[in-house]
């Protein structure tokens, strides 16, 4: 049985997810997508700057053709997100439709604004606040429309959330920003809450520096030890705890496998406390930065 939170909407989303990044390649992806289908996760996580809808769509398509795995499109809650040089209300219409083009599908489970920002301009533009609006506006014509089914953002500050819910009309569903015991972002975390605005976490092993030694956690390892599990899943079970969803991605068959085992560790409070103050001492942040995007 799928694990999955309830949305705003009343909608339901699978709380374990596989994320795509840097994966292009149908060599790649195929074996991962696989044996992720088969070990139970239900959500898939692209974007149009991993430049690999198009593939994932072939796969998924074998997927569902193959009376083996048992899986329809209605089975599968698939995420794609808006890159930054289509921001603004055209473009973003616009790159949707691509999008959907590539997948060779009807619908998104879920879209998402990638980056508050817009490329190639300065981060200290008034045109990023205009631009990432009018993409906001674009997300909810097509939800109406019924080719986003939940709609949501990326990598918003405190900033550009409270500016969003100030002229939205259909508050996010989603949020997906980095998360993880060295990124604890409590007023961002607290904002999304007081909205029932849905957190999806990403880079929750740090780009792997959390879990490979670079940065030395203690209790990260004599957790993991105690479980009788790695240092991945207990990190992936952390998020779980607090209700947000997780999107781990792996380019091995095997370390799927073993993230799909979160489902199945349970923390005590004692664990949880301890990781939730590894920030106090350990702050990193390992993937992009929008503090300073106005």
């Amino acid at each position: 049985m799928t694990l999955t939170k309830r949305l705003h909407d009343g909608n339901e989303i699978p709380v374990l997810g596989l994320g795509t990044y840097r994966m292009r390649s149908e060599e790649e992806l195929r074996p991962v997508i696989t044996e992720a289908i088969r070990c139970g996760y239900r959500l898939i996580d692209s974007a149009t700057v991993y430049k690999n809808e198009e593939v994932l769509g072939k796969i998924l398509r074998d997927i569902f053709a193959d009376p083996s795995f048992g899986i329809q499109r209605k089975d599968l809650f698939i995420t794609s997100k808006l890159s930054p040089q289509d921001q603004g209300y055209d473009n973003c219409y616009k790159a949707v439709n691509k999008s959907l083009e590539r997948f060779g599908l009807d619908y998104f489970d879920l879209y998402l604004i990638h980056w508050p920002g817009t490329s190639k301009k300065q981060l200290s533009d008034p045109i990023n606040s205009e631009n990432r609006m009018g993409s906001y506006r674009a997300l909810e014509q097509l939800y109406k429309e019924g080719k986003l089914k939940q709609i949501g953002i990326s990598n918003y500050t405190v900033k550009h959330l409270s500016e969003l819910l100030q002229k939205c009309e259909i508050v996010p569903h989603v949020h997906q920003f980095e998360l993880h015991p060295c990124l604890y972002q409590n007023e961002l975390l607290n904002l999304c809450q007081q909205h029932n605005i849905q957190v999806q976490a990403y880079s929750s092993l740090g780009e792997g520096k959390l879990v490979n030694g670079e940065i030395k956690i203690d209790c990260l390892n004599d957790i993991a030890q105690r479980l009788q599990t790695t240092p991945a899943v207990v990190l992936l079970r952390w998020a779980v705890d607090h209700g947000w969803l997780i999107i781990p991605k792996s380019k091995t068959p095997m370390r799927v496998k073993e993230n799909a085992s979160v489902l199945d560790v349970q923390l005590s409070d004692e664990d949880i406390k301890l990781l939730d103050d590894i920030h106090n001492a350990e702050t990193h942040r390992f993937c992009w930065d929008p503090t300073n995007v106005y």
